[in-house]
């Protein structure tokens, strides 16, 4: 296998967080301590494969400037985590950060332990992970046969906690916890399943497990539960909004709305991971961009995956999500914006930030292929709908490559923000939907920018400096 350095490889994002080398899938952990955030993520240090699962570690003062810090948890020998260290998150126990993970044996067949590990340092550097899980697998009488990803909050003034589930029936669920003491778990009921008839309209009836439960409250009130569709394999993700009930015997119940459906437009988004940022009232989200070309060419390349932007997670009045990226990525744009106008071709760098503003039909062009066909945006106020055209560039993965339609409602003026940092595209329409894709740039291709309409427009600034290679 060779490496190819992220410096010199044109589908190498050098702007989100992502190892410098091999494997790397879901977020995990995103914690806020001190003056900067810290964000972990499931890695394989030895080959860009999914095996040997750490969790990697990187840090930023701003959201946008992260530093890589290697590894924050390994498996350990003979341990509840001696074959991977899966999906969790770090909350603050009376001062000590810690972490709250899914540890797999040997025999897991789906079903993980719940395991903590504790900082040793206010870096997050150093972890000490404790011998013995605080769940050692599934509660008994529900025929659990996926049970993983834990996820700490609080409600009632209580900590609480989910784990993803999927049942022998082929229910998909998420349970709840009473951890007010991390030490001492309680289960303590179903939060939500796919016998819900809100759940199943927002999160479809083909998932048989809900992975990675993410849940937050907005500014509004309102609860936003987030999960992760499982059928065997790695499906989608999709949101509901709603209620958190208090029950008089048991944990809370989440009564969903009629706000939900797809969190991501796009095919290569999944594993969403929240940090209810306190101190300006937020929520933030990151998910995994998993790769969609062949697996010879990820071998030829040496790395595997990639986290999103940060997104702020709110909701409009109807429930619906209002998602746009966080304000801190406008740090990376380059002092001297670049704008183009109807007409004539303008070359774009490797990663930039590109805002389209249309009052009539319009279209952008990004990227062009030998055969003179092109990767577009194409937005049409009129109806309200985003166009994401990149039927030229074949992926792997199963799923078709129809143009995606980002729906937005209709009006005089469409706004599109579209983020690029390598092969990863961000695409946002207006304030209600998202899509992110893969797009793996051809040594023939031609990377420039081309727009056709009669009121519209472009602004765009290159990305810089990226983070070091």
């Amino acid at each position: 296998m060779s490496s190819v350095s992220r410096s010199t490889d044109a589908n190498s994002p050098r702007f989100r967080v992502r190892p410098p080398a091999n494997w790397m899938n879901d977020p995990n952990g995103p914690f806020r301590w001190g003056d900067r955030y810290h964000l972990f993520y499931q890695h394989n240090p030895d080959a860009p494969v999914h095996t040997n699962v750490h969790w990697g570690h990187a840090s930023s003062p701003d959201l946008a400037h992260w530093d890589d810090h290697g590894i924050a948890l390994r498996p350990t020998p003979d341990g509840p985590d001696e074959a991977g260290c899966w999906s969790g998150c770090v909350v603050d126990d009376g001062g000590v950060p810690t972490a709250v993970y899914s540890g797999i044996d040997h025999d897991h067949q789906g079903l993980s332990a719940i395991c903590l590990a504790v900082t040793e340092d206010d870096g997050l550097q150093k972890w000490k992970q404790l011998p013995v899980p605080v769940v050692a697998g599934p509660p008994p009488g529900l025929d659990v046969t996926m049970f993983r990803d834990p996820f700490v909050f609080r409600f009632t003034g209580r900590r609480w906690a989910l784990m993803g589930a999927g049942h022998a029936d082929g229910t998909p669920s998420v349970l709840v916890y009473d951890c007010e003491d991390l030490y001492d778990w309680r289960f303590a009921g179903v939060l939500l399943d796919g016998r819900d008839p809100a759940a199943a309209r927002a999160f479809g009836k083909r998932a048989i497990g809900w992975e990675c439960p993410q849940l937050w409250a907005t500014p509004g009130g309102d609860w936003v539960l987030a999960v992760a569709l499982w059928d065997g394999d790695p499906l989608s993700t999709a949101y509901v909004t709603g209620r958190l009930v208090e029950q008089a015997d048991g944990g809370p119940r989440f009564a969903a709305g009629t706000g939900g459906g797809p969190l991501d437009l796009g095919r290569d988004f999944y594993a969403p991971s929240v940090l209810q940022d306190t101190e300006p009232g937020r929520a933030l989200l990151w998910g995994w961009s998993w790769e969609s070309r062949p697996p010879e060419e990820v071998d030829r390349a040496g790395w595997s995956g990639v986290l999103t932007a940060p997104r702020v997670m709110d909701t409009h009045e109807d429930g619906t999500l209002r998602v746009v990226p966080a304000p801190e990525l406008e740090l990376l744009r380059a002092a001297v914006p670049f704008t183009a106008a109807p007409g004539p071709h303008r070359p774009l760098p490797l990663a930039y930030d590109l805002l389209v503003t249309a009052r009539s039909a319009a279209t952008v062009s990004l990227l062009r292929a030998t055969s003179g066909a092109e990767l577009t945006v194409r937005l049409d106020p009129a109806s309200g709908t985003v166009t994401l055209d990149r039927t030229a560039w074949p992926r792997s993965r199963p799923d078709g490559t129809a143009p995606l339609v980002l729906p937005t409602p209709p009006g005089e003026t469409l706004t599109v923000r579209i983020l690029v940092d390598g092969s990863l595209l961000e695409l946002f329409a207006g304030d209600r939907a998202t899509a992110t894709e893969r797009v793996y740039r051809r040594d023939d291709d031609i990377a420039e920018l081309t727009v056709t309409g009669m009121d519209v427009e472009v602004t765009g600034w290159e990305l810089v400096p990226p983070n070091p290679a």
